[in-house]
């Protein structure tokens, strides 16, 4: 094989992958990109992307009956998934384009190849050898598979895009992100759905709210089981029949979709070759600065055992292609207080501690502030969707380590707020902030007494 020589080569096309090979190409450096699969990654193709458009399908179907309970006296329709789908590839298409007009303008060879590693600075594609002093392993993360009797008469999570039409009667496995996201959407469309979630919904969020977000989803027609395994599917007359670790045999479903994990894609790296460190969990080992324990070799994104977010793997590659090619040495990405939102119904949005974090680091010195009501829109369709707000604050001055909020328009309101935050404020600094009235994020500026305990 002839040996091409770059500055970088990075593997891996999605999101943080993309983002490095830019940002590098404009300092200057000749990059070399791989990726056999669509541009874009998990977010673009079957992730954030298209579940936020099957997302804003959800919330017209809904917003379809907040108008009748109005006054409006039309009769609410259901979707044409297929129509729908087509006018979601077109908006994901031109992203593509996009992707494709910013390394095509920055001259970064793009190769349509998985990449195996033959040294830390040698990387096989195809049948091409690549050289340069800098790899960035970028390639994301795989939907996991259980070893389960029946597993494959259900879907994973990508395989949710797929559908052409809502199903009638849907089960999901799973309590994170995904899950409850996929459940949302599907009860919003018109599906029967019921979830079955082995401990507590969204493992690693703030207890309250996560289980505030299940009686509000149970309010939303979905059923939820918790302490609940699924042990086998069975398939009869067409329908999928599900064996509990609890003896139950679940009604029969039109469709089951898994969302229990997912794993790094690292299989087809040949990592041993370079003896490239992994978790437990088989997510690449990285500092601070994106480092592997190999000199040259860095990951970002879905591949490490980083926060999962498609802002973390961009600002990620970002920071990294300006230290090692912009003239900033000590350029790192900050992973504090990164703001993050479930798009679930209601949406969750989080940033800083949990209320079990922030007493685990600072014990007695923790204090609450609560807020909860009806928003003004729904109240006058009356419906009893409460939005939850919470403040998590230490020390005398109140400094808000944690924000915590669940309800219809969160995903908008916290990106504000999280800037305030990441600045350090205080409680004192939300009562000097005057509210804009009447709006659900008022009530954040207008909390009022700590709560007790």
């Amino acid at each position: 094989m002839t040996s091409e020589a770059f500055d970088l080569i990075v593997i891996g096309g999605g999101s943080g992958g993309l983002a490095a090979a830019i940002r590098a190409s404009k300092h200057g450096a000749k990059v070399a990109l791989l990726e056999p699969k669509e541009l874009g990654g998990t977010c673009v193709n079957t992730g954030c992307v298209p579940k936020k458009a099957m997302w804003y399908a959800a919330q017209m179907a809904e917003a379809q009956y907040i108008a009748m309970d109005y006054g409006f006296h039309d009769k609410p329709g259901s979707l044409d998934w297929p129509g729908f789908i087509e006018r979601r590839q077109a908006y994901v298409e031109r992203i593509h384009a996009k992707y494709q007009q910013a390394l095509d303008t920055g001259h970064i060879t793009v190769l349509r190849e998985y990449g195996r590693f033959l040294a830390p600075g040698r990387v096989q594609a195809g049948t091409r050898e690549l050289t340069a002093p800098h790899v960035l392993i970028a390639t994301g993360s795989t939907p996991n598979r259980l070893d389960k009797p029946g597993f494959d008469l259900g879907m994973t999570s990508d395989g949710f895009f797929d559908l052409r039409a809502c199903p009638r009667r849907t089960a999901i496995v799973g309590g994170g992100y995904i899950a409850v996201e996929l459940a949302g959407v599907l009860r919003a469309l018109g599906s029967d759905v019921d979830m079955y979630v082995r401990g507590r919904l969204m493992s690693g969020f703030d207890e309250e709210m996560a289980y505030g977000l299940g009686d509000e989803m149970r309010q939303h027609g979905i059923r939820v089981h918790y302490e609940c395994q699924i042990d086998a599917v069975h398939e009869k007359d067409g329908v999928l029949l599900l064996d509990c670790d609890r003896g139950d045999h679940p009604a029969p479903y039109d469709a089951l979709i898994w969302a229990v994990g997912r794993h790094a894609n690292t299989a087809s790296l040949d990592i041993g070759r370079i003896g490239l460190v992994t978790g437990d969990d088989g997510h690449v080992e990285i500092d601070d600065y994106q480092n592997t324990n190999v000199p040259g070799v860095y990951a970002v994104g879905d591949v490490t055992q980083r926060m999962a977010l498609t802002p973390v793997a961009v600002a990620a590659g970002r920071k990294l292609a300006d230290r090692l090619f912009g003239g900033k040495p000590e350029a790192k990405l900050d992973y504090q207080n990164i703001p993050s939102v479930v798009f679930s119904h209601p949406p969750l949005g989080t940033i800083g501690m949990s209320e079990q974090q922030a007493r685990e680091r600072y014990g007695a010195d923790v204090h609450l502030y609560k807020q909860s009501f009806v928003p003004m829109q729904l109240a006058l369709a009356h419906r009893p969707i409460t939005t939850r707000f919470k403040l998590i604050c230490v020390g005398g001055d109140s400094r808000i380590v944690g924000m915590q909020m669940l309800g219809p328009g969160v995903d908008e309101i916290l990106q504000g707020f999280a800037v305030a935050i990441k600045m350090g404020a205080t409680k004192a600094d939300l009562d000097a902030t005057l509210a804009i009235h009447p709006t659900s994020s008022e009530e954040m500026v207008l909390m009022g007494d700590r709560v007790p305990g």
